[in-house]
């Protein structure tokens, strides 16, 4: 027949009003043909050690701290470049290029004559000057030396490394705001790791990781979180962190791409379920109870961390509780139908026998 709100009425089995006998209105009974039919599994809620796992990737790059800028303190020309390409080796010590400086040659002729002198005080504020103008102490003792001064100047390696950076060519005018060469020492590298906006929580300095590359996949490198940059990259909503390698065979080159698991604190007698249990909406979180005799019931939960495929469970379940890890959502959306079509109806009644 009909609703008195003139809608036609729904027929209300026995095993639904025992659905609703089992404490909420959202409870729904499925008879074990539907059951098989939609291919419902269920899992039990278990408690145990949990510890989150956090699965992203990084990129291999420099130590900054073992990178050296190679700059002039005067004005001049470049008169030879002894090193032609990014990536080029050099060793403590090798010629870099070679300055044309006025300044340069014109402090040199100070330091001459301050050497015919003979006045101590004059020879060292002479000395000073030339090594404040970035003169290698090889180059003065040679000007002492030959009692020449150099027109052209050598610049030297200040370290072993490889080229990283060349901003200079042959015959350039360059100033003290040029940075000419740029030497990286890649016996030791940077991993920095991308981690989401949502797991920076779980962040901390000495967090273990395990790290592979494609190029050798078969082998692990494990290190820890050494560094955790201050603030979120606005456009993709990530996290840095850093990690450091020893690198003295230059087996890890900069910009290689690398899967990175880092490993969070673990956690005692903590609930877990599998991820895909947990249905996500933009206002809550909840899984669907698996209760006896083919009844289903969805339960409001609280979850925490993930670690693989398992995610931990703070509020709203028990050890042992059955849950359900397929078909959920449409079991779901049906105790969702069932309980407002159940309150519409008693709201009705309510209105007509008050």
């Amino acid at each position: 027949g009909k609703s008195p709100m003139g809608m036609d009425l729904v027929p209300v089995y026995e095993e639904e009003k025992n659905a609703n006998k089992m404490g909420d209105d959202n409870a729904v009974y499925l008879s074990p043909a539907v059951i098989n039919n939609l291919g419902v599994r269920t899992a039990v809620v278990q408690t145990g050690d949990f510890q989150s796992i956090i699965e992203t990737v990084g990129f291999i790059d420099y130590d900054e701290s073992k990178i050296t800028h190679v700059h002039l303190r005067a004005e001049g020309w470049i008169e030879a470049l002894y090193v032609n390409s990014v990536g080029e080796r050099v060793e403590k010590g090798d010629k870099l290029f070679d300055v044309y400086s006025p300044e340069l040659v014109n402090a040199q002729g100070d330091y001459l004559a301050a050497l015919a002198t003979g006045r101590a005080e004059i020879v060292s504020a002479s000395k000073d000057r030339l090594a404040a103008l970035g003169l290698p102490a090889s180059v003065i003792n040679e000007i002492k030396r030959t009692g020449i001064a150099k027109k052209n100047i050598p610049y030297l390696a200040p370290q072993d490394g490889i080229v990283s950076a060349i901003n200079i060519a042959d015959g350039m005018h360059v100033t003290a705001k040029t940075t000419m060469v740029s030497l990286a020492d890649l016996s030791t590298v940077w991993l920095v790791v991308d981690v989401f906006e949502t797991q920076v929580s779980q962040m901390k300095e000495g967090l273990s990781a395990e790290v592979s590359f494609s190029y050798q996949p078969d082998k692990l490198w494990l290190g820890k979180v050494t560094y955790i940059y201050p603030q979120i990259d606005e456009k993709t909503r990530t996290l840095k962190v850093r990690l450091v390698f020893d690198n003295p065979s230059e087996y890890l080159k900069p910009n290689m791409y690398a899967s990175v698991k880092l490993f969070g604190n673990k956690k005692s007698n903590a609930l877990s379920i599998p991820r895909e249990a947990l249905i996500r909406t933009g206002s809550s979180e909840r899984v669907i109870l698996a209760l006896n005799e083919g009844h289903f019931q969805p339960v409001e939960v609280r979850a925490g961390i993930e670690a693989g495929e398992r995610v931990e469970i703070i509020e709203g379940l028990h050890a042992g509780d059955k849950i359900v890890t397929s078909a959920q959502f449409l079991i779901d959306s049906e105790a969702s139908f069932s309980g407002t079509a159940m309150r519409m109806l008693g709201d009705s009644k309510a209105e007509v026998h008050p």
